[in-house]
């Protein structure tokens, strides 16, 4: 199929599309285009989300159960784990993960064994879109060797973009309508046709000049947040030392209107792209003998929040006399920031784990995360009751939820650290709060 045949599928949504990966961006992103009226298939390696899509049901906040089974009812929407459906489509987008391993390198596996699969079922005419978050020069050395094998002319026989997620989970004013999308391809024409597609479901498309200038503008985006967060937590770790409340300090910066953005402190960063992405360009940096110095440490700051954290909770306890070891410590919030249920990166992990490490009796309440089984942390979400508050030593504050009664947690409570300044609308609280 050529260039002009493929675009007057997309013209007339007679393309069908295929999204692998199904989690928190590909689902909303298949769900932008089925409402655009294109045939959508997922593929997924996970049973369960196979069985609760094709069954009409979402699984995260973000899309609604009623959008997924309207789109499932008119034959739009459908997942699968089973590849060979990709001989039938016309444009894929690839969005599974790209972790961080121990070591701090990227684990690649996901993209390469898309890849492999993609190339095993491809075929002239056919769009393929990275969304996946990775260093610079990803769609080069990984998607389109692997392509090409089959003979096929990049920009003629087949379209190979990166195109940058920019998904935040639980935004309730950004999804994937109104948030501009970057477009890089690996020639114009590649760059023409994902324009095309993407420009349908999507109100503002960006073209840059190749996929590595792509996936630098998502790096550069995250690497931004990270450096700033990280430097707010260090303010805050110096406040701490001058006896200085923080949260008054920024504050005040704050009303200054030229010159200045808002960042806030807090017990470390969470999610899969702030704390991770920028270490993929420090990873792909030092392949070039070069530091990326401000990733590094910001990353190093960012990282050792939750022992701050935890070094607070200690000295709260301290002033009631009680050693850590024995303690019975509330945890409010586990995920990685408020009214969702990710977890991935979460900092409340590592300040559970901390805690259990030096003897505390670790218990945890988030309503949007009814359990808890990540490494060794087998926790169930305990009732969020006058009880609870009361049994606690002491409470922490790592998710500042909004479904919170602040207030009354303030009174019921007898310490309360808070690490998220979410007690800062509350006059007078009964229990001992320390902030960071």
């Amino acid at each position: 199929m050529t260039q002009a045949a493929l675009l007057e599928k997309i013209e007339s949504r007679t393309a069908t599309l295929s999204v692998i990966g199904l989690g928190y961006v590909g689902l909303p992103l298949a769900v932008g285009f089925a409402k655009e009226g294109y045939k959508v298939i997922g593929i997924d390696l996970d049973q369960e989300k196979i069985r609760l899509l094709n069954a009409g049901v979402s699984y995260i906040p973000d899309i609604t159960t009623d959008e997924v089974k309207d789109l499932v009812d008119r034959g739009l929407l459908s997942a699968t784990d089973d590849f060979s459906i990709l001989e039938t489509v016309d444009a894929i987008s690839i969005c599974v993960p790209t972790p961080l391993r121990k070591t701090k390198d990227p684990d690649m596996s996901y993209i390469i064994a898309a890849a492999e699969q993609i190339e095993k079922y491809s075929h002239s005419g056919l769009l393929i879109v990275l969304e996946s978050t990775t260093y610079p020069g990803t769609t080069d050395e990984l998607i389109i060797p692997q392509i090409v094998r089959n003979g096929y002319k990049i920009g003629e026989d087949v379209f190979i973009c990166f195109s940058p997620e920019r998904i935040d989970p639980g935004n309730p004013t950004y999804g994937v309508r109104n948030t501009p999308k970057i477009i890089g391809g690996a020639t114009p024409q590649c760059t023409e046709v994902a324009v095309a597609l993407y420009s349908k479901a999507i109100d503002q498309v960006v073209p840059v000049s190749s996929t590595r200038a792509a996936e630098m503008v998502k790096l550069l985006e995250n690497t931004f947040r990270s450096v700033n967060i990280g430097m707010v937590n260090e303010m805050a770790l110096m406040c701490d030392k001058l006896d200085v409340n923080v949260w008054e300090v920024i504050d005040a910066a704050s009303t200054k209107p030229f010159g200045f953005m808002t960042f806030y402190p807090g017990p470390g960063l969470g999610g899969h792209c702030i704390p991770i992405d920028p270490l993929y360009l420090s990873w792909k940096l030092k392949t070039l003998n070069y530091t990326a110095r401000f990733i590094e440490l910001a990353s190093e700051i960012n990282s050792n929040m939750p022992v701050y954290v935890v070094g607070k909770v200690m000295d709260a306890l301290n002033e009631i006399r009680k050693p850590v070891n024995g303690s019975k410590v509330l945890i409010l919030g586990v995920a990685y920031k408020r009214d969702i249920n990710d977890l991935r990166e979460s900092p409340a992990l590592d300040v559970i784990r901390l805690l259990g490490d030096r003897g505390a009796e670790v218990s945890y309440h988030d309503p949007y995360v009814p359990d808890l089984h990540h490494e060794s942390m087998p926790l169930e979400s305990v009732p969020l009751t006058a009880d609870a508050l009361h049994e606690a030593d002491c409470v922490v504050i790592v998710t500042d939820h909004t479904s919170f009664d602040y207030n009354w947690i303030a009174t019921e409570s007898a310490v309360i650290v808070d690490s998220r300044n979410a007690l800062k609308n509350v006059s007078n609280p009964k229990a001992t709060v320390m902030g960071l």
